[in-house]
């Protein structure tokens, strides 16, 4: 079990650290102006998702490898900021359409693939790859035994607040959305404009450099 003063403190640090607007935020934030409020929250569900397996590599022993290897690393890195830029072109090719679906509440894309899309983006995120690997382990009692369950444990608590936050960003988002809904040539520009924070932060993720930034 992880102590309690130490639960406690790793929530509020993880608190603190989710409540500034960082990568996760954005590409909730964009997908949520691409596809509304169902298709951002299905991305936050996905991405939580895609850090549980990340979270997982990092309790048996898997994440300090995959932190350490410079060629995995970047590997990583680089699939997820192909793939983002990937869903930002295509949110801003498609933004016609979806100006059109505006008003019709039937679903335009399928809840598994609004999930799949976002566990890729969460299972390749190298910041929180790093952060996994790197602050987890200084929360952990070595003392007291069952170290992948205590930062299996720690992992969960980190996720479910950043579950929380980012939902109440997809429902601003998506609520704003709504809003621009009234006018089709809104909603293709705000379409775009979630296609564009999608592909600047594929470039930033490109553009951090070694796998120690």
């Amino acid at each position: 079990m992880v102590p309690a003063t130490n639960l406690l403190t790793f929530s509020l640090a993880s608190a603190l650290l989710i409540a500034v607007p960082g990568p996760s935020v954005l590409f909730v934030v964009g997908r949520s102006l691409a596809l509304g409020r169902r298709g951002g929250l299905l991305s936050v569900l996905g991405n939580t998702l895609g850090e549980m397996l990340q979270i997982a590599a990092v309790a048996v022993g898997l994440g300090v490898v995959l932190a350490q290897s410079v060629v995995l690393f970047t590997i990583i890195k680089f699939i997820g900021a192909a793939y983002l830029i990937y869903l930002g072109v295509q949110a801003i090719r498609q933004r016609k359409g979806r100006s059109k679906a505006a008003a019709d509440p039937t679903p335009t894309a399928s809840t598994k693939r609004l999930l799949g899309e976002g566990f890729i983006v969460g299972a390749t995120n190298p910041k929180s790859l790093v952060f996994f690997v790197a602050v987890l382990p200084q929360f952990v009692d070595y003392s007291a035994g069952a170290i992948p369950f205590q930062l299996a444990t720690l992992g969960g608590v980190f996720l479910l607040i950043a579950l929380i936050s980012d939902s109440v960003w997809a429902l601003a988002a998506g609520t704003a959305r709504q809003w621009f809904a009234r006018s089709p040539r809104r909603v293709s520009a705000v379409s775009a404009t979630g296609g564009v924070m999608m592909i600047g932060l594929g470039g930033t993720l490109v553009l951090t450099g070694n796998k120690s930034s």
